[in-house]
């Protein structure tokens, strides 16, 4: 009788739950949530991830620009290429995340 007790509890979603949560606990620190800090590092990778293409535009366009003597016709396009790649990066870092 005892046997049909425990099976009755497995399928249980609140036993379910129960035992899911007991063993989350039981992983430990390591699998928790990160810390403040580890969060505060992310943000500033994902500010790199974005500015450094975006700036490496601006410098590439600038030297087609001064090569070329034309104004803007390069910086202004390059910019926003590489901002826009800086931002797929930073958007495929996050999903791997």
């Amino acid at each position: 009788m005892g046997g049909q007790s425990e099976n009755h509890d497995a399928n249980d979603p609140l036993v379910r739950a129960a035992r899911r949560g007991a063993e989350r606990d039981k992983r430990g620190a390591a699998e928790s949530e990160p810390s403040v800090i580890r969060r505060l590092a992310q943000i500033g990778v994902l500010g790199w991830v974005i500015v450094t293409p975006t700036l490496l535009g601006v410098f590439i366009g600038r030297w087609l620009d001064r090569v070329t003597h034309s104004q803007l016709f390069w910086t202004a396009p390059l910019l926003l290429i590489g901002f826009a790649l800086g931002v797929w990066s930073a958007w495929k870092w996050v999903e791997k995340a």
